[in-house]
């Protein structure tokens, strides 16, 4: 992740396991820790700090909603900006999404349609984290299953422009861009084409759900199974036009033994070791 050392494959630090890999660093690139988890001072908070010594961190928000029209929670930043200042992450990455409305914070990552007008909104937020972190985040495209009407900008051609517009870096969800675009019959090795290769500075997959219902199939980004052998698939094809970035493997329902995850990191690290250039790093 740092340096010239070859990209690896890491695992999301997850509660069931805190207290096996702090006893024992796991074999795995790197560990993916949700900023909000960390954001008082708790055992788990003080297990953490154990774990960094040995292990190589990245910190995922899931609370900044960089999509609110109500601007960044000042508060909620500050927390951020401790977290990644407590725990020098490699990588600080958030979602485009928004999450709070009126003060209130919604328990979900909700999308937003893609226009100049949310174009403009969600690239002054981000130059708002980007002053307070002093640290680059990524921007993680989300999950989609259905289409604004009002959308004017295909996503990848958004996220390519906040980039343009504010430096940001990418984190290319597999998994995500496999759903949504079976979700809204969109080509996925097009979408991978249009992003910024340069821009992409790390890789998430993870397991989804098929849902039928009304004679449709739907792809349900549920984080609770192994990754699809359509998405190993996807992501062969995603370093071969990107590159090698390290890969974060999530689980974050029904979270297996801590060797299940470990197998899928050594997975996304075998794809990682066929491609050409994984000496390359963002």
């Amino acid at each position: 992740m740092a340096g010239a050392r070859p990209p690896r494959a890491g695992i999301g630090l997850r509660t069931a396991h805190l207290r096996q890999i702090a006893a024992a660093a796991p074999a795995t690139g790197f560990l993916e820790v949700h900023a909000e988890n960390y954001m008082g001072e708790s055992p788990a908070v003080a297990l953490l700090e154990c774990i960094r010594r040995d292990n190589e961190l990245s910190v995922h928000g899931v609370g900044l909603s960089l999509g609110s029209a109500d601007g960044l929670d000042p508060l909620h930043l500050q927390r951020l900006k401790a977290v990644v200042e407590r725990f020098q992450p490699a990588l600080v990455s958030e979602h485009l999404a928004w999450s709070v409305s009126g003060g209130a914070y919604l328990n979900d990552l909700l999308p937003l349609p893609y226009t100049e007008e949310a174009l403009a909104l969600v690239a002054r937020n981000i130059d708002q984290a980007h002053d307070v972190l002093g640290r680059r985040l990524l921007i993680e495209n989300p999950s989609r299953y259905l289409r604004f009407a009002a959308s004017s900008i295909p996503e990848e051609e958004f996220l390519a422009e906040l980039v343009r517009r504010t430096g940001c870096g990418l984190l290319c969800d597999v998994n995500n861009v496999f759903v949504s675009c079976h979700n809204t019959a969109g080509d996925p090795l097009r979408w991978l084409d249009a992003i910024p290769a340069d821009a992409v500075g790390e890789f998430h997959v993870a397991g989804h759900a098929v849902n039928e219902a009304d004679g449709r199939t739907m792809l349900i980004d549920d984080h609770g199974s192994r990754v699809h052998s359509a998405v190993w698939r996807l992501l062969d094809q995603a370093i071969a036009r990107i590159g090698a970035r390290p890969v974060l493997v999530e689980w974050d329902t029904d979270v297996p033994a801590l060797d299940v995850l470990l197998g899928e990191a050594a997975m996304a690290d075998q794809i990682l070791s066929r491609i050409p250039g994984r000496s390359r790093v963002a």
